[in-house]
């Protein structure tokens, strides 16, 4: 069959091909050498290129969350019920950078930022009031944080006691993601190695406690828009989840069981065929690294579980309805790769956090793919076409030589510390911008179709207020609580990080007493130090 292919191809095509140019169509040709079931196979089986399920959004649809979070917690509470109301399935939390780097609203260090990027939070108080009137064993919860991910999960447990919940029965996920914040975000605390400790005793106390509670998830989003390409996205977050495989597997952790609590946060862009080929290759990658590299035999356990995020780095302040499109277009090609859930921007995120009607615009785009399109009557519906397999396989074959070069190089720890995955990311990102400028890649709006007259759109505005209002919470919670059962709090958490004993227990009895998230994060700080990046030349 290839034989005849081949001998039937236009004398135009073979010329083309030879030149180098991007190829204008794709025959059975450029497969190579394949077997279906070894390399594509059935959805729900084994290596998953199709999907995780067998009947994926026939059975099930993708849950719809939508990130949000701004300014006090009693604002954000506000803010999801009335996504509850309007259809979210699953909540996705935002948090300030005070509370994402451990420093209280009243830190010097936090001035001008409380309640900027996303809500603050600084004490079981604020955690009470964001989920207020939101049942925990009822409403799944991820939340976007990662140095301290340990705190903020011991929040969630604490809340869930005084609602009268089960921990044992809230489900969600905390990002706890800390490597790529290396490489990418910056929102790190301590050096690699101690927050690589901290990762894994989370994997630790949830297999013992939290059945329903996913660990980590392992994100490629935050790499991919700092200007990572899409095969670097899924080199460098696999990369990285074999290091916290590794590190749970040397604590004694069962793979096998940790396997089916690993999640994944992807990135979806708007070269369409790339972003699909992308997911396909990630599950079929994915599975194989589990099975060949840590022989891990549970099928739930080799499958790749991910949510999707549109391409914030897509959107654009000119314009902004034209980000409409875009984030349809991604939601779209991150639908027909097989996510598990996904979150749309909305169309001011260039601007300023989104307004009630840009969100609601976001979900609607999500209801509207699932509900109209007719993409989730079928199955991969994609599978077999020549374009998106080849993709699928050289996304795969690429990644593939990146991560045999990382395991060259001592593992993801030693790249971080050599600052090689940041430097790649940044040389992505410095090509990606000068494509653009020279008008090579077209930007709608920005660099080609560009309109005279300013389109103006009402953005949300955040209370300057609400910084003094924080502060003021804050104080009272310290003035108002037992300072001396608080500080032995804090002296067992500071204990437990000496002594190398799961951190959880304390910190969860340490938030129960009332002690901040900063004085947590200080405590940890004393004992482990705080990470200072090298500057690359």
């Amino acid at each position: 069959m290839r034989g005849a292919a081949r001998a039937a191809l236009p004398d135009a095509y073979l010329r083309v091909r030879g030149a180098g140019m991007a190829k204008p169509v794709d025959t059975p040709v450029d497969l190579g050498a394949r077997e279906y079931v070894r390399d594509v196979g059935f959805p729900g089986a084994f290596p998953y290129t199709r999907g995780i399920h067998p009947t994926m959004y026939r059975g099930r649809l993708w849950t719809m969350r939508q990130y949000a979070g701004f300014g006090t917690a009693d604002e954000s509470n506000r803010r999801y019920r009335y996504l509850l109301a309007h259809g979210v399935t699953g909540l996705s939390v935002a948090f300030d950078l005070p509370t994402q780097i451990g420093y209280d609203s009243d830190h010097a260090l936090a001035a001008g930022e409380v309640g900027r990027a996303g809500v603050a939070i600084d004490s079981i108080e604020d955690m009470a009031q964001l989920f207020d009137g939101i049942p925990l064993d009822r409403v799944s919860t991820s939340m976007t944080i990662n140095a301290t991910a340990i705190i903020l999960l011991a929040l969630s447990v604490a809340v869930a006691k005084r609602q009268g919940v089960r921990p044992r029965a809230i489900s969600g996920t905390v990002q706890n993601d800390i490597l790529k914040e290396y490489a990418a975000r910056g929102t790190y605390i301590y050096p690699p190695r101690a927050s690589l400790r901290i990762v894994t005793d989370v994997f630790e106390y949830c297999e013992a406690e939290l059945p329903n509670w996913n660990t980590i998830s392992i994100s490629g989003y935050h790499m991919r828009e700092a200007g990572a390409t899409a095969v670097q996205e899924l080199a460098f977050t696999f990369a990285n989840a074999i290091a916290y495989v590794e590190a749970a597997r040397a604590r004694g952790l069962n793979v096998d069981a940790l396997g089916q609590r690993l999640s994944f946060f992807f990135a979806c862009h708007n070269d369409f065929l790339e972003e699909i080929a992308k997911f396909r290759a990630a599950r079929r990658l994915w599975a194989r690294l589990m099975r060949e590299r840590f022989n891990v035999t549970s099928a739930r356990a080799q499958q790749l579980r991910f949510h999707t995020q549109t391409a914030g780095s897509t959107l654009t302040a000119q314009q902004p309805d034209n980000n409409i499109v875009r984030v349809t277009i991604q939601a779209l090609a991150a639908a027909l790769g097989g996510t598990q859930s996904l979150h749309c921007n909305a169309r001011d995120e260039a601007l300023a956090l989104p307004t009630e009607e840009s969100a609601r615009i976001a979900l609607r785009t999500q209801q509207i793919i699932a509900h109209e399109s007719g993409i989730a009557n079928t199955v991969d519906p994609v599978a077999g076409a020549y374009t998106i397999e080849r993709r699928t396989d050289e996304i795969e074959r690429q990644a593939c030589a990146i991560i045999e070069r990382i395991d060259r190089l001592g593992g993801t720890l030693a790249a971080i510390e050599s600052g090689l995955v940041s430097r790649e990311i940044q040389e992505s990102a410095y090509a990606t911008q000068q494509a653009v400028e020279r008008g090579e890649t077209v930007v709608v709006g920005l660099n080609r179709f560009r309109t005279a007259e300013t389109m103006r759109l009402e953005v949300l505005a955040i209370d300057s207020e609400i910084e003094r209002k924080q502060i003021e919470r804050v104080r009272a919670v310290r003035a108002g609580r037992d300072q001396a059962a608080c500080r032995t709090v804090l002296e067992r958490v500071a204990a437990a990080a000496r002594d190398e004993s799961n951190l959880v227990p304390p910190i969860i009895a340490a938030v129960e007493a009332r002690a901040t998230l900063g004085e947590i994060a200080d405590t940890l700080r004393s004992v482990f130090g705080e990470y200072q990046q090298q500057v690359l030349d």
